[in-house]
């Protein structure tokens, strides 16, 4: 049976699979017909029709010589989401409290935030009053919007070392209002550690620049996006804005130190540690804060 000669072809060999894919797609653009071929023993390689064998390898020398100081492939960011349901611990302890206090009346004045108290010694405050709330609504704002805040931040540092970032945090932001509120501020509530929480999240990222320091865009619209939440949520009309405002600032802070530092969630002996600092805080200080209600 008689049949059409094959037309000849010749064998362009590359360094890898990658290379050929690219120079494939460099042929196509110049109308030189190619296939992309792969053997145990001699590796990749193009095959492409023999006559137009010199024109497909200057078209590739062209590409090599326009690409030589070019990075072709670029690291792609691809991000993760980590969220930690011990967070609901968090929101179980304010529940706690807020049934406690409801129960017995004089739990929120010795507990509650007083610079005037404060200037007299009763630091113990800084850290109580961020376990109460006026009302039922007030707590259950704080702690839906704490939840998802709190889940993202335990889950990017650890349980432990996330929820003591955000307390320490809180705790930034009631010693804000010393500073700022003057004698007379008196409040309470969880919303300063809420923030702080998102002040952590908003500078998480700032760990990415270790590995590529050109990913800055990456670090400033991650704090751009927690900016922009905290006006949303931390600067609205009637609520304490210098509070709002110390503890996202502290957030941000605390996460700039710990961003740099990706496996702190993995190191479960540091969490526990942490926890247990937080737990110890928060104890000492309603410790402090009966005691001192005993003995007036």
């Amino acid at each position: 049976m008689n049949g059409q000669p094959l037309e000849p072809t010749a064998r362009i060999p590359a360094r890898n699979q990658r290379r050929a894919m690219d120079w494939s797609l460099v042929l196509a653009s110049q109308g030189i017909e190619t296939a992309i071929e792969h053997d145990a023993q001699s590796g990749w390689a193009l095959v492409v029709p023999g006559a137009d064998l010199e024109r497909a390898l200057e078209a590739i020398r062209l590409y090599e010589a326009e690409n030589r100081r070019w990075r072709w492939h670029q690291p792609v960011f691809k991000g993760a989401v980590w969220f930690d349901w011990t967070a609901l611990v968090w929101v179980g302890l304010m529940g706690v409290f807020f049934v406690v206090s409801e129960t017995r009346g004089g739990l929120r004045e010795i507990g509650l935030m007083d610079n005037a108290a404060f200037a007299h010694g009763q630091w113990w405050r800084l850290f109580t009053a961020t376990c109460l709330h006026a009302d039922l609504p007030h707590l259950a704002l704080n702690s839906v919007v704490g939840l998802l805040f709190l889940g993202l931040a335990m889950g990017r540092y650890g349980p432990g070392v996330g929820l003591l970032a955000a307390q320490l945090a809180g705790a930034a932001g009631n010693l804000a209002t010393v500073w700022l509120s003057g004698s007379n501020h008196r409040g309470l509530g969880a919303s300063g550690v809420v923030m702080g929480a998102l002040g952590l999240i908003a500078i998480q990222s700032l760990g990415l620049l270790r590995e590529h320091p050109a990913w800055k865009r990456y670090v400033g619209a991650g704090l751009a996006g927690g900016l922009m939440l905290f006006v949303l949520l931390g600067m609205t009309p009637g609520t304490d804005i210098v509070a709002h405002t110390g503890g996202f600032v502290g957030g941000v802070v605390l996460g700039a130190v710990l961003a740099p530092f990706p496996t702190l969630a993995q190191r479960a002996g540091l969490n526990l540690g942490a926890g247990l600092a937080f737990g110890t805080l928060l104890g000492c200080s309603w410790a402090l804060a009966l005691l001192r209600a005993t003995a007036a």
